[in-house]
């Protein structure tokens, strides 16, 4: 009995200090190559930017009601004293933090809100295009806490008319054409007059967890209270969370899949099923071998009416 006195005291300042002290963020590293972080939020933590070599992983805090967003910029060069730019994802600020500076799309964006003793909010973008496979794990914490994110390469299935350079990265639509009915504004300015592009189904058939175009709200925005996060870029398919029945993060077959449901729509193509080829073959050997059959029989009963005859 009195133990419990003091333990209860004890769990709550445990979960009034976590409120306190805000949330851990971890960045982990699984691309093949270097990233180079960037951040962007209110208020401004430690860093805004920094790098972040293949394997490596580096965790700060974010105070409670923090709001902002990561990305991971790519190809970036960088002098002895931190002068330099990146080829996806950069600030241009010309140095490795950015200063306040958002990503110049494309851009695959983590994104969060978090609450002061209430839940947090967060999702992945491909709003505004995609340069990095990236996921977003919760630890700990209580409610759905799902995982969400784009794992796969649409780099790889990125249509010409989206393709960034020599395939560095993907824009979305609306970056690519920048009208008013792939943006979303003027008269497309709500979910009614502005549904989804066959370019953001694309987006949508390969990673369903991640935003795909401006009114995506419904499947690509989480909860969770009192957790921390690990932002992965480049993850493994088999290192992700399966402990829900939502939809997956996203693979390359499903990246194949919807590149080939975009171009039969692009095409005016269909998506239903026809007879394979080989289903036709045997039906019209069958068919052959019956009129065969048939003919031979009547050729035989001619013979014997005419034997009989004689």
């Amino acid at each position: 009995m009195g133990l419990s006195s003091f333990m209860i005291p004890g769990l709550l300042v445990l979960f009034i200090s976590k409120g306190v002290s805000g949330v851990t963020f971890t960045f982990v590293n699984k691309c093949d190559f270097t990233v180079w972080p960037g951040i962007l939020g209110t208020p401004s933590l430690d860093t805004t930017g920094f790098e972040l070599t293949k394997g490596g992983s580096r965790s700060f805090q974010a105070p409670p009601g923090w709001s902002g967003r990561f990305w991971g910029r790519s190809g970036c060069h960088f002098n002895q004293s931190g002068h330099g730019s990146c080829s996806t994802a950069d600030c241009n600020s010309g140095q490795v933090e950015c200063h306040g500076a958002a990503a110049t799309p494309p851009a695959t964006l983590a994104e969060f809100t978090l609450g002061s003793g209430t839940q947090d909010f967060y999702d992945v973008s491909l709003v505004d295009g995609f340069n990095l496979p990236m996921i977003v794990d919760s630890n700990g914490g209580s409610g759905p806490c799902r995982s969400t994110g784009c794992a796969a390469d649409l780099i790889r299935q990125c249509p010409n008319e989206l393709r960034v350079g020599n395939g560095d990265a993907c824009k979305s639509a609306c970056g690519a054409f920048g009208s008013p009915q792939y943006c979303c504004y003027g008269a497309y300015s709500s979910p009614s007059t502005c549904p989804p592009s066959m370019y953001s189904q694309m987006f949508k058939s390969a990673c369903p967890k991640s935003y795909s175009y401006a009114y995506d709200d419904a499947t690509s925005t989480f909860t969770c209270s009192g957790a921390d996060y690990t932002v992965t870029f480049c993850p493994s398919i088999s290192s992700q969370k399966s402990s829900d029945n939502s939809p997956a993060l996203g693979s390359e077959s499903e990246s194949t899949t919807a590149t080939a449901t975009l171009a039969n729509l692009a095409t005016g193509g269909s998506t239903r099923k026809h007879p394979s080829c080989g289903g036709l073959v045997t039906q019209l050997a069958l068919s052959l071998l019956l009129l065969f059959l048939y003919h031979s029989h009547s050729y035989n009963c001619s013979l014997s009416v005419t034997f009989h005859e004689d």
